[in-house]
């Protein structure tokens, strides 16, 4: 329960602080990215730390960098899907599944195996 409290703490923080980041540049779209995903990874990583180290906290940001990268890749091949080709949204998130997935798992085989 202590750690669930912390990682609210922690979270709630770090989304405050992304969000007035966010608030600072242009377009404001960025504020909603800034405040996502960047404040539940340091949440995590900070717990990690605290109960388990800073080695394994190491390779756990690894896999998030990693992890960072195969949504890069996901996320420009489904731009590249719905806008140059014109395909449905249900198709070509589906199509950007399996690459993901793919590309996830390629990485984690390449580096982290």
């Amino acid at each position: 329960m202590k750690d669930i409290l912390l990682r609210i703490m922690i979270g709630g923080v770090a989304v405050s602080g992304f969000a007035m980041l966010g608030e600072l540049l242009k377009p404001k779209s960025f504020a909603g990215l800034f405040g996502a995903a960047p404040s539940v990874s340091l949440a995590t990583l900070v717990l990690t730390v605290m109960k388990e180290g800073k080695a394994y906290a190491s390779l756990e940001s690894r896999s998030m960098i990693l992890g960072a990268i195969a949504f890069v890749v996901y996320a420009t091949i489904i731009s590249r899907l719905m806008i140059r080709r014109r395909m449905q949204v249900l198709s070509a998130t589906t199509l950007g599944l399996g690459i993901w997935f793919a590309c996830a798992f390629g990485l984690w085989y390449g580096f982290l195996r």
